[in-house]
């Protein structure tokens, strides 16, 4: 009998491999970090080969911590960091060069010389998107013209591209021996190769940025069934659901309806708006992307803003400066200080993502005195979360035209209790946090369990959503607003630190 349902959650800095039951209880999981590969000031890689050894460790261990076998499992799903761009060849499944993680900067001079004809928002009518460094299709670029003998071998369709979800679907379902190259409708929505009406890629795109078409995954829906595993430990499960991991975010807390909003707090934070049907079109430095599409079902829209370092700036802290031993002791450390002492950090270390999209921008620690200890570092590091989410609610509520009540929130960063009350008072809005906080994993739960009738519909997904915790504002209003003018002072001092 299949009883359960899988989720590979494989995110930024670690592969988690989570099985549920029908009510959404988490029955067993397991999580191991992958390498961050740093070849140069602004690059970020990941190794993909790691990430599949991962991927297949994960899923044996949660699998034997309740002696599961793959009957027990009625589909899996894929949920993954987005924009990180894998190219392999076609016959071994071989990378031909280390994946490019979404942080990386290195094509910085090619957004600069793009946006000089059209400006930066010259491709955003077809895809919802800026020209940036952060969206895959640049990045693949960069492969195409710096490893020999890419184009031509790009061309006749023996390398392949696809961004994480693809790269382990194709593995999973095959590799070599017949994989299925396919994608999502929402990590595809990313590349800023594909057309957000048409759902498919865009033949303007590929020739603007000289993509071949035979490399590029088919676009399917983000719930159906792609093929079955040949996994041994999963053999025959079908691979029913992908959805990128901030619109995994947003189906896993039940966000369905036109006007609800998720913040997730990971190594970046990301908050999504259902716009329904609709594709708004931002003014306000925000994304349009598409939220999810399940089957024949019409896709949902999305607004997003985008913040490129959050939780990795607390194993930034952690790693790069010893500061602190475990991420779970920067909440010990901001607590030992009553404040921030003055000290703004804004963590611009892949420039700044929305609502400004500042290339150039680089970090910056802003309003340090002799005063200042580690303890008020701490609470910088913390409140630079909070302060850029408060930048994203401002910006959605005028693009969309309505005012958020609450915001929902999930992600590893909503354990931390200080950070949940500051984000309260800098917003001056309840924050709501749901019992069931692993919402990316469920979210791809959720689209392959509709895929295979093992939810029977949305309506039970949303009455699995219960509250956990909630805080309220209470800080006072002048302090409020002398705290975010100081802030944005300090953002300001980050443009333009690198050349053009």
């Amino acid at each position: 009998m299949r009883r359960y349902i899988g989720a590979i959650d494989q995110g930024t800095t670690s592969t988690r491999f989570m099985v549920f039951d029908k009510d959404a209880r988490v029955v067993a999981r397991a999580q191991k970090e992958h390498q961050q590969i740093f070849p140069a000031p602004g690059w970020v890689e990941h190794n993909a080969e790691e990430i599949l050894r991962c991927t297949h460790e994960v899923i044996t261990s949660a699998l034997q911590q309740r002696g599961l076998q793959p009957t027990d499992l009625a589909a899996i799903g894929i949920t993954n960091q987005r924009e990180t761009t894998v190219v392999w060849e076609r016959n071994t499944g071989r990378p031909v060069a280390n994946a490019i993680v979404w942080q990386d900067t290195r094509v910085a001079d090619e957004v600069a010389r793009y946006a000089k004809s059209g400006g930066q928002d010259r491709f955003r009518v077809q895809t919802g998107l800026p020209l940036s460094t952060y969206f895959s299709g640049l990045k693949l670029r960069w492969i195409l013209q710096n490893v020999p003998g890419a184009r031509e071998k790009a061309a006749a369709g023996e390398w392949l591209f696809g961004n994480i979800d693809t790269f382990l679907a194709w593995n999973l379902t095959g590799g070599p021996r017949g994989g299925a190259h396919v994608t999502d409708v929402t990590n595809a929505s990313r590349t800023q190769l594909m057309n957000l009406k048409t759902l498919d890629w865009d033949e303007e795109m590929l020739a603007a940025f000289e993509i071949p078409r035979a490399m590029l995954p088919e676009v399917r829906s983000s719930s159906e069934e792609y093929g079955v595993a040949r996994l041994p430990v999963i053999s025959g499960v079908p691979v029913a659901g992908i959805l990128g991991d901030q619109q995994a975010a947003l189906v896993g807390q039940a966000c369905f309806h036109t006007g609800e909003v998720k913040n997730t707090y990971g190594t970046g934070c990301f908050m999504l708006m259902n716009t329904g049907d609709r594709m708004v079109t931002s003014t306000c430095g925000l994304l349009t992307t598409v939220a999810y599409k399940f089957g024949k079902k019409g896709a949902c829209y999305a607004l997003e803003g985008s913040v490129a370092i959050t939780g990795a700036l607390v194993q930034w802290l952690r790693d790069n400066l010893g500061i602190i031993a475990t991420s779970s002791e920067v909440e010990t450390l901001a607590r030992t200080v009553e404040d921030n002492g003055d000290v703004y950090f804004v963590p611009a270390f892949s420039g700044l993502y929305a609502p400004y999209w500042k290339e150039g921008a680089r970090g910056v620690i802003a309003g340090l005195t002799r005063y200042a200890t580690k303890g008020h570092l701490a609470r910088a590091v913390l409140e630079a979360t909070a302060f850029q989410t408060r930048e994203i609610v401002e910006a959605m509520e005028k693009d969309a035209q309505i005012s958020l009540a609450s915001l929902r929130v999930d992600g590893g960063m909503v354990v931390n209790e200080l950070l949940m009350q500051f984000q309260a008072d800098i917003l001056n809005r309840e924050v709501v946090r749901p019992v069931i906080q692993e919402t990316t994993a469920l979210g791809a739960a959720y689209a392959a369990g509709l895929a295979v009738d093992f939810f029977p519909g949305l309506e039970q997904l949303r009455a699995n959503w219960a509250m956990d915790r909630k805080w309220e504002p209470r800080m006072e209003e002048g302090r409020r607003e002398r705290l975010y003018r100081q802030w944005n002072k300090a953002v300001e001092r980050s443009f333009d630190w690198m050349d053009a």
